[in-house]
């Protein structure tokens, strides 16, 4: 089922308490680096000792005016000021109703038309067989896997790596 209108916004301070909830969610703590059970004053935490950079992207997807789904857009410096990597999560009551796709389109329209980036990247665990079907649909191409990458449920886990590359 799709979503009929998803917004995507950049970040804001308050948007953080939904932004826990999302990320605290089990497939996306499944799918992504986060750890369980993170609180609200740790992710505040975290966003205030983040320093504002220029070139990077903090979006949020709405969907009814609710917080449904993050991406981050981090790029990098000196030669490798051509590229960025960027992680991303979606509240499970909402995977695959066109939240992911909303926030793909709205990155990739920031880092191709206004930050002239040319290479984007990420990795995704192998077994994410939904989020990479998604990253192929928008030209990411897989460059190879990375052996037990890190810690999922007290098994290390595979991951792919992944990229984009504007021509």
């Amino acid at each position: 089922m799709s979503v009929s209108v998803v917004v995507v916004r950049a970040q804001e301070p308050e948007d953080v308490a939904a932004l826990t909830e999302v990320l605290n969610q089990p497939r996306a703590i499944w799918g992504t680096l986060q750890l369980p059970y993170t609180s609200l004053a740790g992710r505040k935490a975290r966003w205030e000792a983040r320093p504002a950079r220029w070139g990077d992207l903090r979006l949020v997807a709405l969907v009814e005016g609710k917080v449904v789904g993050s991406l981050g857009l981090d790029r990098f410096e000196g030669r490798r000021a051509h590229a960025a990597a960027f992680g991303m999560a979606v509240h499970d009551d909402y995977t695959g109703r066109g939240v992911g796709s909303a926030l793909m389109q709205a990155m990739i329209d920031q880092a191709d038309r206004w930050l002239g980036l040319r290479r984007l990247e990420l990795t995704v665990w192998t077994d994410n067989h939904r989020a990479i079907a998604l990253y192929e649909r928008f030209g990411f191409e897989r460059e190879g896997v990375l052996r037990e990458y890190a810690l999922r449920d007290g098994i290390f886990v595979d991951a792919l790596a992944m990229a984009r590359i504007r021509k």
